[in-house]
């Protein structure tokens, strides 16, 4: 691809790095703003932790992973392949020092300062899901509360609390507390083992991989291509930003972005992004139901997310951090059924189709990492964790907006990739 000739010096084209939420969202913004974008991914749209996920877009949810009893419940859970969060034994020096980094920001002071720098995000995410249903990405994006089931009212009184530091920290959430009888009628699924709930108003979700591929349609539709290769290699020259194939093929662009979610650190880390992306491996399976499932369902004391996909229930769950391209392990999978099962009704769990597991990036300070690196053109995003369906689209304008004036919206400082 040949670059557009710049404008005050902006980039008129660009290679976008990533064909996920994150990387499409960049592209679309970029052709809101006029530049030239060619989109590269190693597999394809939607490929990555961007079709199997539950589908929600939570500001009122996006808590970020790095909270103290995280770090108590991972010590607990160690040795325990069954538990929803999980480190195998390995001797991977790179995960280690990680999860030291980790554990150093699990930390109520780490836990706030992660929680505010979303806010502009989780602020805008709506609304940027909005524009792009509005101008040409035909996907819809439904209108639920996402409800949240307990076995007692003295287990939801765990959520509410973290609901209250995340208000005291500027998120504040719409919510109702639910006793036994509300329960049963918001969620139809739920069993007689759960006796209390908490809804979370005005939130979202969407089958993530029809909007996800549609939203690539859309970035194709106005003008781009996508490109499926392996990225081996980027570098800059004199005028140019070089994307290098494993066959050497190469692509050259005034700017590129990566966005390539769990892998991000492979390209990066050359240009100083010192912060290090994991994989925190997320499962999920669709599974037919007997009950009318009316919106999301979340069942926080085993960590399992529920969402309406294609008339049955998308049941995704587990932290698992292991390498991005391992195969899937089956006792996840039963850990997450075994867990759920009491808690469910009228769910055909031995039915279940569209098994999947997929790397969700994770960044040891909760915090993403989006903006310019210390080589000109390059720019990265991802890193948001659990939480890169629902921030993709607003991370995406705001990147965006910095690739083509050159200057850093203060929405993004916190998430500096050179912090």
């Amino acid at each position: 691809m040949s670059g557009a000739e710049r404008v005050n010096d902006w980039p008129g084209s660009v290679v976008v790095v990533g064909a996920g939420i994150v990387g499409l969202s960049t592209a679309w913004f970029l052709q809101e703003r006029g530049v030239e974008v060619t989109v590269v991914d190693r597999r394809g749209v939607a490929a990555g932790a961007s079709w199997g996920n539950a589908g929600w877009i939570a500001p009122g949810l996006a808590i970020p992973l790095n909270e103290p009893s995280v770090l108590r419940y991972g010590l607990r859970s160690l040795l325990n392949p069954a538990a929803p969060l999980h480190v195998p034994a390995t001797v991977d020096p790179g995960l280690w020092a990680f999860l030291t980094r980790f554990a150093a920001n699990c930390r109520w002071s780490s836990w706030t300062r992660a929680v505010r720098a979303g806010l502009p995000l989780n602020d805008e995410c709506i609304e940027a899901y909005e524009v792009l249903a509005a101008n040409g990405v035909a996907a819809r994006v439904e209108d639920a509360p996402i409800t949240a089931g307990f076995r007692t009212p003295r287990q939801a009184a765990g959520l509410l609390h973290e609901l209250r530091r995340m208000a005291g920290a500027g998120q504040r959430v719409d919510h109702d507390v639910l006793n036994a009888a509300q329960l049963a009628e918001a969620m139809p699924l739920a069993s007689g083992a759960l006796g209390a709930g908490v809804r979370i108003n005005g939130q979202r979700y969407v089958d993530p991989g029809r909007f996800v591929h549609a939203l690539g349609e859309a970035v194709v539709a106005r003008g781009a291509t996508v490109e499926t290769f392996e990225v081996a290699d980027v570098r800059t020259d004199t005028k140019k930003v070089v994307v290098v194939a494993g066959d050497g093929a190469v692509l050259s662009a005034d700017a590129a972005v990566l966005a390539t979610g769990a892998w991000l650190s492979r390209l990066a880390g050359p240009w100083g992004v010192r912060v290090p992306v994991r994989a925190g491996r997320g499962y999920s399976f669709t599974v037919p139901v007997d009950h009318p499932v009316p919106g999301p369902i979340y069942l926080p004391d085993v960590r399992v997310a529920c969402t309406p996909y294609q008339g049955g229930l998308r049941v995704a769950g587990t932290m698992e951090f292991r390498d991005p391209d391992a195969p899937a392990v089956e006792a996840r999978l039963k850990a997450i059924i075994a867990s759920a099962r009491p808690l469910l009704r009228g769910v055909r769990w031995e039915e279940r189709t569209d098994v999947w597991v997929g790397p969700r990036p994770v960044t040891p300070d909760g915090r993403p990492l989006v903006g310019a690196t210390d080589a000109p053109g390059i720019y990265v995003a991802g890193g948001h964790g659990m939480w890169g369906l629902a921030q993709g689209p607003a991370t995406g304008r705001l990147l965006a907006e910095q690739i083509t004036t050159g200057k850093q919206p203060a929405a993004l400082r916190e998430f500096d990739p050179l912090r």
